[in-house]
């Protein structure tokens, strides 16, 4: 099953998607992470209204989430890439919801800094409370993935040792298109990323890469903080990285830049200058 958020004539919602449509469940719940929360039935949606796909604005598939934990230096390839050492725990760091924005819209490179670069990754959404949850029974907690670009402005992220600036310039998150069901996405430990600029493949990799896997990451973050249905865990980027570049990459206006993890989908979006 795939879910999504969306802004259609006015309104905004979240929905089912069936072949071109997606399926107005909004009636049922007034968001998607609050449907999450409810565990509202998301399989029974004759009557309700639809909307094609190519009328709506795609939001992001939470774009209201309580949380959004961003681990770093997660693939051992970017670990070495940027000559690091292997963390023995994860690198945790935070993005604000504002700072997301869904597939199709403008990535927006700030004024501030043109060192604005790409990341791909595998985004896992909660869907029911957990605290101190083990390995074991962590996939139990996950309602679903999607794809992520957490767009990095790195003058900002090198500042001091804390990633957070860099992280959270506004309309630099790309996140979507949908959430994918555990049912549907298959097997995530075993997926491929891509992440292109322009047409090129500048990043790529199989998830069998992570230096911490997602039900260790789901352990982790339960033990320190109270994970809420909606709460994002980004699990990390591969190499490939623009910074790393010789010379850098930096993502610019007029670029189309796409994440592609394979049964989760492609989050296509463009790149605009800050007004």
């Amino acid at each position: 099953m795939k879910l999504m958020s969306f802004s259609a004539n006015g309104h905004t919602g979240w929905g089912v998607v069936d072949g071109t449509d997606v399926v107005d469940l909004s009636s049922r719940a007034p968001s998607l992470r609050a449907a999450l929360a409810a565990g509202i039935d998301l399989t029974s949606a004759a009557g309700l209204p639809r909307h094609k796909l190519s009328t709506v604005t795609y939001l992001p598939p939470i774009p209201d989430p309580d949380k959004i934990i961003c681990v770093g230096l997660n693939y051992l390839n970017h670990i070495l890439e940027g000559g690091r050492d292997i963390p023995k725990q994860p690198t945790i760091f935070t993005r604000f919801a504002n700072s997301q924005i869904g597939h199709g819209q403008a990535i927006i490179r700030p004024n501030a800094s043109n060192t604005l670069d790409f990341e791909g990754e595998l985004a896992v959404v909660i869907g029911k409370r957990g605290r101190h949850v083990t390995e074991a029974d962590a996939l139990a907690y996950v309602a679903g993935y999607s794809c992520y670009n957490d767009g990095s402005v790195r003058e900002w992220q090198r500042h001091t040792s804390q990633f957070t600036p860099g992280k959270n310039f506004p309309s630099t998150g790309g996140f979507g298109p949908y959430l994918v069901t555990p049912d549907e996405a298959g097997d995530v430990f075993n997926a491929s990323l891509v992440c292109r600029l322009n047409g090129e493949v500048m990043q790529s990799a199989t998830l069998d890469d992570l230096v911490f896997t997602i039900p260790a990451l789901i352990a982790y973050c339960s033990t320190f903080t109270v994970l809420e249905p909606g709460d994002v865990i980004i699990t990390g980027t591969t190499g490939g990285v623009g910074a790393y570049r010789t010379p850098p990459v930096w993502m610019k206006p007029g670029d189309i830049v796409e994440v592609e993890i394979s049964g989760v989908g492609t989050l296509r979006n463009t790149v605009a200058q800050e007004s």
